[in-house]
């Protein structure tokens, strides 16, 4: 277990190491532990404070989601900020007394990081008791979880742009997205009612300034809930947007396959009536019987193609293009399995979490 205090007094704030030394007069302290499976450690530490046992071990052991528990004596508030590595969260219990704010996390906290960094070169940040410092951690934590709705908000037009060419690498894309999106919705919506607890909450822990904060806070997160779910919605709409474009693609394939059909049929019904092996078929012994029989074939081909341009399956194509089209269709039609076959095997191939560097990339560091 690694401790840092920092001490609030009307004179200032003092970083030190020493977590029993007794609160300075007009003072409060934030006690900042980084807990990995350290729990008798935590308590030794928690005891003077009178904290709740159970809850100081589910801090260390268990993983909750946001949330509020008001022991009367202290208050335990459950946040979940945005981690730096990957799209996820972290648990940070925060632990509110009178004098005291004791913050626990088992992985390091960016959001902690820099509100540590920032009441050390502001002293004003510290001037309004721990509750307001609870209120400003809250509002860095809530809005570095808003920023993985701003890094989709650039993501959904490339993958609106893909589910419109039916691009294959969509299904994988949109999986990844949808799951990183998940991760943080999920955790979201119970700290938005965590928030709303707070900002009504009729402890005396809590002062009126710092129910103005967590107010302000809870704006964003219910700005960043509504933003996923909104989120999640775009996607829905851009799967169907793929299935229509993918649909449509097909579509374009079964009009080939039909114009090929079409024009094939009748001339492999007359090629298969003079392979028949009967000696009086007419015209089998003239000289002049297969040229007839070419000539009635073209003839069948070029009415059939006629059809189909007039009611308006191909385009009236002149010259070498009309020669070239049937041609041109027939070798798509053959790719198409090939690409089919591809894709599928491209999709296995690809990690689940394809999109989660895109994502961290669009998320700026934290100041």
């Amino acid at each position: 277990m690694r401790a840092r205090v920092l001490t609030a007094t009307p004179g200032g704030v003092a970083v030190t190491s020493d977590v029993e030394s007794p609160v300075p007069s007009g003072g409060w302290k934030w006690v900042d532990v980084a807990a990995e499976g350290a729990e008798d450690d935590l308590l030794a530490l928690a005891g003077p404070l009178r904290l709740d046992p159970l809850a100081v071990r589910d801090a260390v052991d268990e993983r909750d989601l946001p949330k509020v528990d008001d022991f009367g004596h202290h208050l335990l508030v459950v946040l979940h900020g945005l981690r730096n590595d990957v799209i996820g969260t972290y648990e940070v219990d925060c632990f509110l007394t009178a004098d005291h704010l004791v913050t626990v996390h088992s992985m390091p906290s960016p959001s902690i990081d820099a509100l540590w960094e920032q009441v050390q070169r502001r002293a004003e940040l510290a001037s309004g008791g721990p509750d307001e410092l609870l209120g400003r951690l809250a509002d860095i934590v809530s809005r570095r979880l808003l920023l993985v709705v701003d890094a989709f908000d650039e993501r959904v037009e490339e993958l609106t742009r893909m589910a419109l060419a039916a691009d294959a690498r969509l299904v994988a894309d949109l999986t990844a997205v949808r799951s990183d999106v998940a991760t943080v919705r999920r955790v979201v919506h119970p700290q938005r009612e965590a928030l709303d607890q707070l900002r009504r909450t009729p402890s005396e822990l809590v002062s009126d300034a710092g129910r103005r904060r967590f107010s302000d806070v809870f704006d964003v997160v219910a700005r960043t809930a509504q933003g996923l779910d909104a989120a999640r919605s775009a996607l829905s709409e851009t799967l169907d947007a793929y299935r229509g474009a993918e649909a449509r693609a097909a579509t374009e394939v079964t009009k080939l396959l039909t114009v090929y059909a079409a024009v094939i049929l009748p001339l492999s019904l007359i090629a298969g009536i003079f392979g028949m092996n009967f000696p009086n078929l007419p015209g089998l012994d003239e000289s002049w019987g297969w040229m007839v029989v070419i000539t009635v074939m073209l003839a069948i081909a070029a009415l059939s193609l006629g059809m189909f341009v007039a009611v308006g399956w191909i385009g009236q194509l002149r010259g070498r293009q009309a020669g070239a089209v049937l041609g041109r269709g027939l070798v798509e039609v053959s790719k198409t399995p090939i690409q089919l076959v591809g894709a599928l095997f491209e999709v296995g191939a690809v990690p689940i979490r394809s999109t989660v560097g895109r994502l961290r990339e669009a998320l700026p560091a934290e100041d």
